[in-house]
């Protein structure tokens, strides 16, 4: 495959969209941000901003066109918007996309299968036919378990400010977790070799750990690594098979409820710490891609940063 130089962002805002344009900028590719129509957001002078509507291909194909290769952060309730940008980046030419995947395993058997993911599934089953026309476009797909520092400034892989941490099923189970500036220079260096990542997912990590280790990991950035200190913190020990068998009850309802913290949130949570669902990548991409783990002290000290 010829080299990658030109790539379209769809949503460069939120919570990975910044980083992976800083990343994408800081590897020398240029840049095409594409916006709502509605948009008022700015960005650096080096990026070239180009206004969609995302419900119609001919605008995302118009904007898509000369672009080597897209890569797509839409946020979880616009993730259905996905089918027809992959179907306008066909269109244009594009070479390689890179869908909006960024967490939980879900090219693993147990996990695909997990509702919450359906749309993710669908577009990776959208990407694998457009791979398989003569001359078609590639995708790579990224997983990289939760966000470290994300999960952990909103309190969900643990909660500094309350002291307060879920060991599920006793916490022992170990999960590969990257932060978002890191998942942001693997997109940078899937771009940089598309040979090798050409038509496949990549494994990155910052750390595999477990909910115990990060609880010790927390202590530490908090200070409070002591004996008597810890007793401040609250461990929670509740069960993954009851969440996913809540979910499961709830999505059974005849009219479930829209709130999606009452199942999807269940089976996200059960893809990261439940048993079976590939969320400890024992092989993975950071060589290739230009990622190493982190040593202790560095974990640490990005909890540090969020206390």
């Amino acid at each position: 495959m010829s080299s990658i130089t030109k790539v379209a962002l769809a949503g460069a805002t939120g919570n990975l969209g910044p980083a992976i344009l800083e990343q994408l900028l800081a590897a020398g590719f240029h840049v095409k941000v594409l916006t709502r129509q509605s948009s008022s957001h700015k960005f650096p002078d080096a990026v070239e901003v180009a206004p969609v509507d995302y419900d119609s291909l001919d605008s995302l194909a118009a904007a898509l066109e000369g672009q080597d290769a897209v890569v797509s952060t839409l946020a979880s309730l616009a993730l259905e918007k996905q089918q027809l940008l992959v179907e306008a980046a066909s269109k244009a030419g594009v070479k390689r996309f890179i869908p909006s995947e960024f967490g939980s395993n879900t090219v693993h058997e147990k996990t695909s299968k997990l509702p919450s993911f359906g749309h993710k599934i669908a577009v990776q089953e959208a990407l694998k036919r457009e791979a398989t026309k003569p001359d078609g476009m590639t995708y790579t797909i990224v997983v990289n378990g939760p966000f470290l520092d994300w999960g952990v400034r909103v309190g969900w892989l643990a909660n500094l400010q309350a002291r307060e941490i879920n060991l599920w099923d006793g916490g022992d189970r170990v999960f590969s977790t990257t932060t978002l500036t890191s998942v942001g220079k693997a997109v940078a260096g899937v771009l940089q070799h598309p040979a090798e990542t050409r038509n496949r997912a990549v494994y990155v990590q910052d750390a595999a750990l477990s909910a115990r280790d990060l609880a010790r990991y927390a202590k530490k950035a908090t200070g409070d690594s002591g004996s008597d200190s810890e007793q401040s913190w609250k461990e929670h020990r509740p069960s993954v098979d009851e969440i996913v068998n809540a979910g499961w009850a709830e999505l059974k309802k005849e009219n479930p409820n829209p709130n999606p913290d009452n199942f999807v949130m269940n089976f996200i949570t059960a893809s990261v710490f439940g048993e079976g669902y590939g969320s400890h990548f024992e092989k993975n991409d950071n060589e290739l891609l230009g990622l190493k783990d982190m040593s202790d002290d560095e974990i640490v000290a990005v909890l540090k940063g969020l206390a």
